[in-house]
C-alpha cells in the first residue's frame, strides 16, 4: 500500500522496484485503494520507492527477497525535508505513577509490552563486556602505567591511561589519573569530559553533574547533554533525563542520540512521542536496525500491531542474519491469536538461516502450529514436533519449547509424554505458570486429582506473585505525562 502523511491510501502513485546493480526498474501505479503489486520477482536485493505529485516521496531499501518469498511493504509519502526535532509535536510536562496501567489488555499483552520496551532500551547499552580488555589494550595499559610511574607529572600519560581505563570499564581506577591530568591542564576539554564520564560510570553522580555543567558553561556540546541525561536517569529524574537527551539530539542528530531519546520516552510509557522520534530518526538513518525496532515497539505499545509488525519485519530485512528483529517478532507472536503472514515469513527465514538457533526452531514451530489446519493435519504436526525437539536439544533450558511440546502431545491424547514435557518445562523454569496449569489439566484427565490440585495451587500462587512483581517493577518506573500538539495532556497507555 501507498499512503499519504495522514495515513490515507493514495491512488495513482508511481511505484518503482529496482534490483541491486540493475539499471532497469519495474514500474506500477497504485489502484483506487492505494495498492500495488509486483509478481514473479527473482530473489535478490531491491530498492522500492514511490512518489505522487503534491503528496511527496517514500522509499524502502534494501528489500531482500528470498526464493519463492512473498513480501508485503507499505510506503508513506512525505513532502517534509529531514528535520532534527527543533520543534517536536509533543512536549513532556511531568511524570506520574504507573498504578493506572493495569487495565489495558490481557496480562500477557502487558508483560509483552514491558518486555519489548526493556529489550529496546538494552539496545542502547554498550555491547560486549568492557571489563575484559583485549590483549592489545592490556599491553597498552601496562605500558601507560609504567610511563605514569616514571613521569607522574605528564599530562599526556595520565590522560591517556585514564581514558583507556574508562574505555575498559575501570572508571574507579581511572579517576586519580584523570584528576591528576586535570590539575596539570585544567582547561583541556577532552580530559574534563573523560573525568565527568568516569565519575558517572563509578557512581559519583554529583561530581559528574558538576563537571559536565562546568564544561557547558563554557561551550554547549551534545555529549555533555547526553552525559547529563544518563546521570539524571540513574539518579531517578527521568524528566530531566529526557530533556537532556532531547537537547543532545537537537545539537547532534546522530543515530545514537536519536535512539537514546526515543528509548527514554519508550521506557517511561510515552509511545506516541517515542514513535515520532523513531520515525524521524528512521528517515535520517534508514539502515539502522535498532531505530526500526524502536519504531516497531512504540507502535506495538500504542496498540497498532499491524504497523509494529511491519517495522519489525523491515528491521529483519535490513540484515537477515541479525537475530534481534526475529526475537522481537517472536515476542509479538506469543500474543497474536493468529499468525500474521509478515511474522510467518520472517520466522521461517530465521529457521532457514540459523538452523542451530534454538529460538529460530521454536518460533518457526509456533508459527506452523498457528497456521495448521487442525488436529487432523498430521504432516504439519510432525514437522512441528521435529522443530521443537531440535529446539530443546539445542537449548535444554528453553522452557517455552518444552511447554509447546506438552501442548502438542496433549492434543494427541498422549498424556504420559505431555506430562513429561510439562515437567521438563517447570524443571527449567519453576515460575512458568502455564506449564503448571496445563500439567494440572493433564493430571486431572488421567484421574490423578491430588497432583492436579497441587499444580493448580502452584499456578495460582505463581500468577499472584508475578502480578505483584509486575506492579512493583512498574511502580519503580515513573510514567511521562505528555502533551501532543492540539490535544490535552495525557499519560494514558494504549
Amino acid at each position: 500500500m501507498v499512503r499519504d502523511s495522514l495515513h490515507q491510501p493514495v491512488a495513482g502513485a508511481e511505484v518503482h522496484l529496482q534490483r541491486e546493480n540493475d539499471t532497469q526498474t519495474l514500474d506500477a501505479i497504485t489502484d483506487s485503494k492505494g495498492a500495488f503489486k509486483f509478481s514473479a520477482i527473482q530473489e535478490g536485493t531491491y530498492s522500492l520507492r514511490a512518489s505522487m505529485m503534491g503528496k511527496g516521496k517514500a522509499a524502502v531499501t534494501p528489500v531482500i527477497l528470498g526464493q519463492n518469498e512473498t513480501k508485503t511493504l507499505d510506503l508513506t509519502l512525505s513532502t517534509e525535508e529531514l528535520t532534527f526535532f527543533d520543534e517536536p509535536t509533543f512536549s513532556v510536562a511531568g511524570v506520574t505513577d504507573t498504578t493506572n496501567l493495569g487495565g489495558h489488555g490481557s496480562d500477557t499483552v502487558v508483560r509483552t509490552k514491558d518486555a519489548l520496551a526493556k529489550a529496546t532500551v538494552s539496545l542502547g547499552a554498550p555491547s560486549g563486556d568492557s571489563s575484559l580488555p583485549s590483549a592489545h589494550s592490556a599491553d597498552r595499559e601496562g605500558t601507560l602505567r609504567a610511563i605514569v610511574a616514571r613521569e607522574p607529572e605528564s599530562f599526556e600519560a595520565n590522560h591517556k591511561l585514564g581514558t583507556l581505563l574508562v574505555d575498559e570499564g575501570k572508571a574507579r581506577e581511572a579517576l586519580p589519573y584523570l584528576e591528576q591530568a586535570s590539575r596539570l591542564q585544567p582547561g583541556d576539554y577532552d580530559n574534563a569530559y573523560e573525568l565527568a564520564l568516569a565519575c558517572a560510570n563509578s557512581g559519583h553522580y554529583e561530581q559528574a553533574r558538576a563537571h559536565a555543567r562546568a564544561l557547558l558553561a563554557k561551550q554547549e556540546k551534545a555529549d555533555l547533554h547526553h552525559l547529563l541525561g544518563d546521570v539524571a536517569e540513574k539518579t531517578g529524574d527521568p524528566l530531566e533525563a529526557v530533556r537532556e537527551y532531547q537537547r543532545a539530539a537537537q545539537l547532534d542528530a546522530s543515530e545514537a542520540n536519536l535512539f537514546d531519546w526515543g528509548a527514554e520516552l519508550l521506557m517511561h510509557h510515552a509511545p506516541e512521542p517515542a514513535a515520532e522520534v523513531f520515525a524521524n530518526a528512521h528517515r535520517a538513518f534508514p539502515h539502522s536496525i535498532r531505530i526500526l525496532l524502536g519504531l516497531g515497539v512504540a507502535w506495538f505499545i500504542h496498540g497498532s500491531y499491524d504497523q509494529a509488525i511491519q517495522y519489525l519485519g523491515q528491521a529483519s530485512d535490513l540484515n537477515p542474519d541479525d537475530p534481534n528483529p526475529y526475537l522481537f517478532l517472536g515476542k509479538i507472536q506469543g500474543v497474536e491469536a493468529n499468525e500474521p503472514m509478515a511474522i510467518a515469513e520472517r520466522v521461517a527465514r530465521f529457521a532457514r538461516l540459523q538452523p542451530l538457533n534454538a529460538f529460530a526452531n521454536y518460533y518457526y514451530a509456533v508459527s506452523l502450529w498457528k497456521q495448521r489446519k487442525g488436529p487432523e493435519d498430521t504432516q504439519t504436526a510432525a514437522r512441528i514436533e521435529s522443530l521443537l525437539e531440535k529446539a530443546v536439544a539445542l537449548d535444554p533450558k528453553l522452557g517455552e519449547a518444552h511447554l509447546q511440546l506438552g501442548i502438542l502431545y496433549s492434543e494427541r491424547k498422549d498424556s504420559p509424554k505431555a506430562i513429561e514435557a510439562y515437567q521438563h518445562a517447570v524443571a527449567v523454569n519453576p515460575h512458568m505458570e502455564q506449564a503448571h496449569y496445563r500439567l494440572a489439566q493433564t493430571y486431572r484427565l488421567i484421574g490423578q486429582n491430588d497432583k492436579a490440585q497441587n499444580e493448580l495451587q502452584l499456578y495460582e500462587r505463581i500468577s499472584k506473585e508475578k502480578a505483584a512483581q509486575i506492579e512493583r517493577e512498574r511502580s519503580e518506573i515513573k510514567q511521562f505525562v505528555y502533551t501532543l500538539r492540539g490535544q490535552t495532556s495525557t499519560s494514558r497507555p494504549q
